[in-house]
């Protein structure tokens, strides 16, 4: 289940939250005041609520939705390519179902992880058990380590570039121009860019609390979109929670 995988890459935020909930509850009885009883009370409830809404959340989008079987990757582009690449972090669920989806067709896999970009403990989890999973003879798409600055492509030869839950890794709006550059560079004349990210706003707070920040407003998006002249040409959702934007390239 993927849903495992969610749990096992952000353990450390699980268990630290359950440890708050744990001390606060051990601590409130013995607080000389009702009010301050009551504050404490009502913020270990929104944060058990957090941690029990984040796994739901996380169960329904990973396990229950459509998201991760990628058919809808394939919709989404209305066509398929004949050159195509799919970029990641180091925790690739996708490659392999792709090179299914577009038979024929020459796809490679850039892992465009940056630990100076990507400093979140999560990906230092993902990509370790990735590292496991392969030395274990796990089946994995073959990823090439890729600079996402200078992608190694020559210019207009993509006809659809897919980063699939992974460019909110990319911290700094400085971080993704850059990206964003590369990829107006290498696709070519009708190439489409798939995007599927979470958002921050009203659903994946209500799901994921303060971790809701760790992803980018669609505004922010748009903007990063707009200033190296991609369209959006498709925008639709899978789950409340997961928003898919298709790009094309404005002349």
């Amino acid at each position: 289940m993927r849903f495992k995988q969610i749990v096992r890459f952000n353990w450390p935020y699980y268990a630290a939250a359950a440890v708050a909930v744990a001390a606060a509850l051990a601590i409130a009885p013995w607080l000389p005041a009702w009010w301050l009883r009551a504050v404490v009370y009502a913020g270990t409830a929104v944060v058990a609520m957090w941690l029990v809404a984040s796994l739901v959340v996380s169960w329904l989008v990973y396990d229950r939705s459509r998201l991760m079987d990628w058919d809808w990757v394939l919709q989404a582009l209305g066509f398929t390519p004949s050159a195509w690449i799919n970029l990641h972090a180091g925790h690739d669920d996708s490659s392999l179902t792709l090179r299914q989806l577009f038979p024929g067709a020459h796809g490679r896999v850039f892992d465009i992880y940056d630990s100076a970009e990507m400093s979140e403990p999560s990906i230092a989890i993902a990509r370790l058990h990735a590292r496991r999973e392969s030395r274990r003879g796990r089946p994995a798409a073959a990823a090439e380590p890729a600079d996402y600055r200078h992608l190694p492509l020559p210019k207009g030869t993509i006809d659809a570039a897919l980063l699939l839950l992974s460019a909110h890794e990319l911290r700094s709006d400085e971080a993704r121009s850059a990206l964003f550059a590369e990829l107006r560079r290498v696709l070519g004349p009708g190439g489409r860019i798939v995007v599927a990210e979470h958002l921050r706003d009203w659903a994946n707070f209500l799901a994921y609390g303060p971790g809701f920040l760790h992803f980018h407003s669609r505004r922010t998006w748009l903007r990063c979109f707009s200033r190296h002249r991609f369209d959006v040409h498709r925008e639709f959702s899978i789950t409340p929670f997961v928003r898919i934007f298709v790009l094309r390239r404005l002349t």
